[in-house]
């Protein structure tokens, strides 16, 4: 009598429990990610990035994938003046064969006191970007991307809602062997569709300055509002891109990072993109910088 009275009331108990509903979800969202990028901030992480460039036009025999390696330091940094996140890609090796003009690079960057700020997020964006493959212009390949989304100044340029469709778009580039597209049933897919203007992303070539609308997911912990994926999706009649990203704990650091970044782009001309990097050997570091720009510690 006792055990079937316990389960009655251990059932009714269970059935009064109410999930939260989508905007206390996206507030969660939005307080995780900004703590997570304050936490970041003073973290370095090494990136091995391998991209495929298959090139469009209409020849009768189209040349195999070229292929590209780059190898390096991924690191958060902050411009004081306009309050901006930034992720700058150190690179250091290509294709195997060390970037000699490092030192000189990472000096004009960061400790030219003759550079506006506004030029400086503009040549660290351009720099991170510089060694990109393939003939489509892109320098929005950086795993944090789309986690500006969720950012409680930018929510509002978003319309959201939950979803069904669990699959990252990008899973066909690379077997997921070992799970780090996968997550768990009590995760909410939620979607986003961009609806302000102007817009986040914007074209640089042929058409400079084009709005661009971003689209596409998040993979939520409800309670948490922790961030396991993402995926960000832009494009046009012209040129597509899609870049997923997987987060995963990491226990030297207490946090989840970017384990894995997948992307993909095609144009209208009939050129093909595809990347995958991965991300490790997580790491503090300490850079002091001149006073315009300031990667936090």
């Amino acid at each position: 009598m006792f055990c079937l009275f316990f389960w009655l009331l251990a059932a009714s108990s269970s059935a009064q429990t109410t999930q939260p509903d989508l905007r206390t979800v996206l507030n969660r969202a939005g307080v995780y990610v900004t703590h997570f990028y304050e936490q970041l901030s003073g973290i370095v992480a090494e990136e091995q990035y391998l991209q495929n460039w298959q090139r469009g036009g209409r020849l009768k025999n189209p040349p195999p994938f070229e292929t590209r390696h780059l190898h390096s330091d991924l690191a958060l940094v902050h411009a004081s003046a306009s309050e901006e996140w930034l992720q700058f890609r150190d690179i250091f090796e290509v294709d195997g064969r060390p970037v000699r003009d490092r030192a000189e690079r990472l000096t004009k960057l960061f400790l030219d006191p003759s550079v506006a700020t506004g030029d400086q997020v503009s040549r660290i964006k351009a720099d991170s970007a510089r060694y990109n493959l393939g003939d489509i212009v892109r320098n929005l390949n950086t795993p944090l991307l789309a986690l500006t989304i969720l950012m409680p100044s930018q929510q509002h340029r978003f319309r959201f809602k939950r979803s069904s469709k669990r699959d990252t778009a990008t899973i066909n580039l690379s077997p997921d062997t070992t799970g780090v597209f996968h997550t768990s049933t009590e995760v909410w897919i939620v979607e986003y569709d961009e609806v302000s203007h102007p817009t986040l992303i914007r074209t640089g070539f042929p058409v400079t300055n084009k709005d661009i609308e971003a689209h596409g997911r998040f993979w939520i912990e409800p309670d948490t509002g922790r961030v396991l994926m993402t995926e960000l999706r832009v494009g046009d009649r012209h040129i597509g891109g899609t870049i997923d990203v997987s987060y995963q704990s990491e226990p030297l650091l207490g946090l989840l990072v970017p384990v894995e970044m997948r992307e993909e782009y095609s144009n209208d001309a009939g050129s093909h993109v595809t990347g995958i990097a991965t991300y490790g050997k997580f790491r503090q570091f300490q850079v002091n910088v001149d006073q315009t720009f300031l990667i936090k510690k």
